[in-house]
């Protein structure tokens, strides 16, 4: 297989769930800011030039986080990356797609890619705001769903890789997470899987 991924991003929460499940795969790095996800090569495996992309064995593509996130738990059963029943798998993908939809697509994309939502310059810092805004309500929603310790839904699932790439980005920005997420991402922290994920992603991890 062959993940197209960008060091930091949300494609790493995918790269944690290759790396907990032992896959053999080929990592494919795309340099959003120089424009590698516009490339006709990249716009063939991914024509909506988003990461991660994930190519399987049979050679079709896959995108979208928790698209690969569930294909990878199905797939794979006895990683139990899914709680295994119906109310606690809706559970994860609930979480994951808020995750996902809200915190990263509405909150973080504000901060991250302003210019996307704004076509003049000086409303930049509003959106930058608003974007702020989302994120810190989100977490807090999430928050008052995560149990005081543990894991989101009791065992590590993918909702957990979701998370923690969100939990990840407000540690890097600045943005205070609320007592039950910075446990979860304290937690998160301390899996051997996470720590060799950030670290063969260039970061350092204390």
């Amino acid at each position: 297989m062959k993940l197209y991924m960008t060091p930091g991003s949300c494609s790493t929460g995918i790269h944690i769930l290759l790396e907990e499940l032992d896959l053999v795969f080929e990592a494919h790095l795309v340099n959003l800011m120089a424009g590698d996800h516009t490339t006709p090569e990249y716009l063939a495996i991914n024509p909506k030039a988003t990461i991660p992309a994930l190519v399987r064995n049979d050679g079709s593509a896959l995108t979208e986080f928790p698209a690969i996130a569930y294909w990878l738990a199905r797939s794979y059963p006895k990683a139990k990356l899914l709680p295994g029943d119906p109310d606690g798998d809706a559970r994860a993908i609930e979480l994951m797609d808020y995750v996902v939809g809200t915190i990263h697509g509405q909150g973080f994309a504000r901060i991250f890619t302003t210019g996307k939502f704004t076509v003049n310059e000086s409303d930049n810092e509003t959106v930058k705001a608003q974007g702020l805004a989302i994120v810190n309500q989100a977490f807090a929603i999430v928050n008052a769903m995560l149990p005081p310790q543990g894991y989101a839904l009791g065992a590590f699932s993918i909702a957990d890789a979701a998370l923690f790439y969100v939990e990840f980005w407000a540690d890097k920005t600045g943005v205070a997470l609320p007592e039950n997420c910075l446990a979860h991402y304290r937690l998160m922290l301390t899996r051997p899987v996470v720590r060799r994920v950030l670290m063969e992603e260039g970061y350092r991890v204390n």
